[in-house]
């Protein structure tokens, strides 16, 4: 009696004081215990009934059996008792059977499973359906439906239990032809209505993002439970339609079923965005208050929408409070420290995890791989590598999966290579890492190999296969070669629906310098995502066309998509390119606003920015503190040094990245070269780019080759720089001879000129700086006959020169003008201030240098001829239109003249006035009557 209502302390109290005791007492005290959940204390009394020689009873072994499955920690007792089962036969009746069946597949023993299935010599259906959900614990779908039909062929007919766990499986699959057709088996056994298969079918079709479909089997149900509810919520989340899960959380709280940890957790899963993270921190505040703050599964998946909306801080605190951590919590620590680069700390967590003893997997190895973004972590990279070895992990699917992808990401594509080659399986992971890494590396022939070799062997690509493979390409070459090509295969897959296939579409024309197929893709689209709107600006902010690029982020902003750090590093990318520093701030504004001036990649934009508006210091004050200072902070700072003629400064920028820093990359030295070539320091620049191959294994591009064409060059040392050039490994670019031309004019070498000019022109054309630069080489040596014959070869090949432009903004208005512009609303009142300015820098001692006036005319009519000059204009306009010692901030599309260079230091000398001038190649801070780039520019 005491066993049958639960109170074993009273039983076992009767049992103690019995003078004699049976089988059936000892069978039922074994069963009393199991029945309330003591199975430790179950398994000593089966011990006891064993050595006292007491025969255990069929229904006592089945208890035992179910005790196992449930602990979860009674495997050894398990297989014991199965044992002691098969010693004395108990094990053919099926109800024992069916219970050894079950304890089998709740511990994950799949094969054992089957092999007892298949020598058990009578099943029934609670049998077969103990075998299927053993599968189904072990996530093995189609083994599940392959059980299911072979249970039909014998003739067995499954309950309530049998169809919810087959209809789950084909949700998983997402084999819906198979689904209506358990559908209409369920029909016939009348088991439609039941509350159990009902739930399966919710989750079933939204497992295949069927929610019409799901939602008419949840409104007309009968009967509803808890289950019923979290089918419907999960449904939901998992189909992104986190305003619907929450609408039916809130009629779920009204219709009184009780609120579980799987609720939470299906409803927390919505919101894993940071649009939708308010609404996670108001759930994460209803665990407490329902109680459900120590059920470890909820946790994990708190841990996890903080992770995934990217605040690895709040995901950091929360999981220091959480009372209690499985490897799920270390797992998910772990990633969401790589998510966000943070090498250091998920490396910590890993360590800490080995030291605690606590037992480690694929996941755990998966997780910790995926933090190792930064080349400096390669060592510990390959020690994670060489463990997973020893510990026998290596070939499992997901650590070879992290392992190609570590490797990719640091640039070791050899490696990455090795690692694919060596796995026994592959799937669209694993080709989906090495093309992603050969695309990160620029390997863009070994990125087409690889999509090639992985249809060859049978695998189906996915949306990221193609968004990989366009990232690969940027030349414009390669855009009918392989871009279009891919655009038609996207099509023909049906890829090209998807956003993010879509917004790489977007960017792979654009980088190949077709920016209208960029445009005309976005304007076709009935739906534009963030991610498209975002790929949009970027590409005309990268492509010159910065206004446009702001004009579309104001449309974004006036539409119904969510701004995101993408969208505002676009923007700021924009802002940079056109050099307006009001739009800029104004960004910035609106990253305060949205929250989003503390993620480092808008950060690094608005350093870049500043750096590209001419505010130096701005730059400095945004710079991140040592622990999140990226590399590309780092070489931002650098190229914003040299930018503005801060040499020194860059140098000893770089020096400090290598005490404090990250290493150096490619664009470091690039950054680094420039400022050394503009700052006149050739011996050092060259011990650098010695270092960047000898000391960091960087095989030199060529930007760099520019960057030192034009250091030598610069210096006055051109036979060594066309030395340079014979001797470098990478043929020379038209950026290569266009660099050595434009030092042949600094230093009136004619002869060299001339070839560079002949090998630009070879290269490209119709290119118009090779003619105006070999002319003005030809001007300065004073060749005139010379002059006139490139261009009268100009005219008829009707090649024409970009003329120059400078602009101000004042009061948010832009104002622009050419060479000798008469068209302005002040240009009377401009050229008297030009003519003011003449006699009062003559006064102080200014002489014009008729050398920069390119034409065969007489002194004062080239004297005439500089004081035309587009900068001299805007200068006065901005003198006359703004307050007496503000700073001017002047733009000009071409190099600024020498002789207007002499002009705006004695300006800014003797009135005073702060003046910027930003040209294509560099800041020029004027003040004092002194330039930042101390006259070697």
């Amino acid at each position: 009696m005491y066993v049958k209502f639960g109170n074993v302390g009273y039983a076992r109290k009767v049992f103690d004081e019995m003078p004699v005791r049976n089988e059936a007492t000892w069978n039922s005290m074994v069963s009393g215990y199991v029945k309330v959940g003591l199975y430790g204390e179950a398994i000593w009394f089966f011990r006891e009934i064993l050595g006292r020689g007491v025969e255990a009873s069929g229904f006592v072994f089945a208890s035992l059996m179910s005790a196992c499955s449930r602990a979860g920690n009674l495997v050894l007792e398990g297989v014991q008792v199965h044992g002691f089962g098969l010693k004395v036969g108990v094990v053919n009746d099926v109800f024992v059977g069916t219970s050894v069946l079950h304890f089998y597949g709740s511990y994950g023993f799949g094969d054992e499973a089957s092999m007892f299935f298949e020598e058990m010599p009578e099943r029934n259906v609670v049998s077969w359906t103990s075998l299927m959900v053993g599968y189904s614990n072990n996530e093995d779908a189609r083994e599940v439906v392959n059980a299911y039909q072979l249970m039909r062929r014998e003739g067995v007919t499954g309950n309530q239990n049998t169809y919810a766990t087959v209809i789950s499986s084909c949700g998983l699959m997402g084999d819906e032809f198979l689904g209506h057709q358990v559908i209409g088996q369920v029909i016939k056994a009348g088991l439609d209505t039941n509350v159990s298969v009902a739930n399966s079918l919710v989750s079933m079709f939204g497992s295949m993002s069927e929610l019409d479909e799901a939602c008419y089997i949840f409104d007309h149900m009968v009967d509803r439970d808890t289950i019923s509810w979290n089918s419907i919520i999960s449904a939901y989340a998992q189909n992104m339609n986190y305003e619907e899960a929450l609408k039916c959380f809130y009629r779920m709280r009204h219709s009184h079923h009780e609120i579980n940890s799987t609720t939470i957790s299906s409803l927390l899963s919505a919101c894993m965005s940071p649009d939708h993270l308010n609404t996670g921190r108001v759930m994460h505040s209803l665990v407490t208050k329902h109680g459900l703050d120590s059920n470890i599964c909820v946790g994990n998946t708190i841990l996890t929408m903080y992770s995934e909306a990217g605040k690895s801080k709040e995901a950091t605190q929360f999981f220091q409070e959480m009372r209690n951590t499985d490897l799920i919590s270390w797992n998910s620590m772990m990633a969401c420290y790589g998510r966000e680069g943070k090498c250091m700390e998920a490396l910590e967590m890993f360590s800490e995890l080995l030291r605690m003893w606590r037992p480690i997997n694929h996941v755990t190895f998966g997780s910790a791989l995926a933090a190792f973004s930064n080349p400096e972590f390669l060592p510990e990279g390959k020690t994670i590598h060489a463990l997973a070895i020893t510990v026998g992990l290596h070939e499992n699917m997901v650590v070879g999966n992290a392992l190609v992808t570590m490797y990719g990401n640091l640039g070791f594509m050899v490696e990455a290579s090795r690692v694919c080659q060596s796995m026994p399986n592959r799937d669209v992971i694993t080709w989906n890492a090495l093309i992603g890494g050969f695309s990160e590396n620029e390997e863009s022939d070994n990125a087409m190999q690889a999509f090639k070799s992985m249809r060859v062997e049978g695998v189906s690509a996915n949306y990221i296969t193609i968004v990989n493979l366009l990232g690969a390409f940027s030349a414009p070459s390669s855009l009918m070669q392989h871009g279009t090509p891919i655009h038609a295969h996207a099509i023909v897959t049906g890829f090209d629906a998807d956003d993010y296939v879509k917004s790489s579409l977007i960017t792979i024309y654009a980088k190949c310098g077709d920016l209208s197929s960029s445009n005309f893709l976005f304007d076709g689209m009935e739906k534009k995502s963030s991610a498209t709107w975002n790929a949009m600006v970027a590409a005309n902010a990268h492509s010159g066309s910065g206004e446009t690029g702001l004009k579309i982020f104001s449309d974004m902003r006036s539409s119904s998509v969510n701004l995101d750090h993408f969208t505002f590093s676009g923007g700021l990318a924009a802002a940079a390119n056109l050099a307006v520093l009001g739009e800029g701030e104004q960004l910035h504004g609106l990253i305060i606003k949205y929250g989003y001036e503390s993620n480092i990649h808008v950060i690094n934009a608005a350093m870049d920015m500043y750096g590209k508006c001419g505010e130096m210091d701005n730059v400095v004050k945004l710079l991140p503190n040592l622990v999140n200072r990226t590399r590309m902070s780092w070489n931002i700072l650098i190229s914003a040094c040299a930018r503005h003629g801060f040499f020194q400064k860059a140098i000893e920028t770089f020096q400090e990245m290598l005490e404090l820093g990250p290493k150096p990359d490619h664009v470091t030295f690039v950054s680094l070269l420039s400022a050394c070539s503009h700052g006149g320091l050739a011996d050092e620049g060259l011990k650098y780019f010695s270092l960047m191959t000898t000391e960091f294994g960087i095989t030199p591009g060529i930007e760099h080759c520019v960057c030192i064409i034009d250091l030598l060059g610069r210096s006055g040392r051109l036979v060594e720089a066309e030395a340079f050039i014979e001797s470098f490994p990478v043929q020379a670019n038209d950026l290569v001879w266009r660099s050595l031309l434009a030092t042949c004019k600094i230093h009136n070498n004619l002869e060299l000129g001339k070839k560079a000019a002949k090998k630009l022109l070879e290269l490209v054309p119709t290119d118009d700086s090779a003619y105006v630069l070999y002319s003005n080489v030809c001007a300065t040596t004073g060749k005139w006959d010379d002059v006139e014959s490139v261009r009268n070869q100009m005219v008829s090949k009707n090649v024409k020169k970009q003329p120059a432009c400078s602009w101000v903004k004042l009061k948010n208005k832009v104002s622009s003008f050419g060479m000798g512009d008469l068209n302005h609303p002040q240009a009377k009142q401009i050229y008297a201030k030009l003519a003011d300015l003449k006699k009062l820098i003559k006064h102080a001692g200014y002489t014009p240098d008729t050398s920069f006036a390119l034409h065969d005319t007489d002194d004062e009519q080239k004297e005439h001829n500089l004081w035309n000059h587009s900068e001299r204009l805007a200068l006065a306009f901005g003198l006359i239109n703004s307050v007496e010692g503000s700073t001017i901030r002047i733009f000009k599309n071409l190099r600024v003249c020498g002789d207007c260079h002499t002009v705006f230091k004695f300006v800014s000398g003797i009135l005073k006035q702060p003046i910027i001038l930003r040209d294509p190649y560099r800041f020029h801070h004027f003040s004092k009557g002194s330039c930042s780039c101390s006259d070697f520019w």
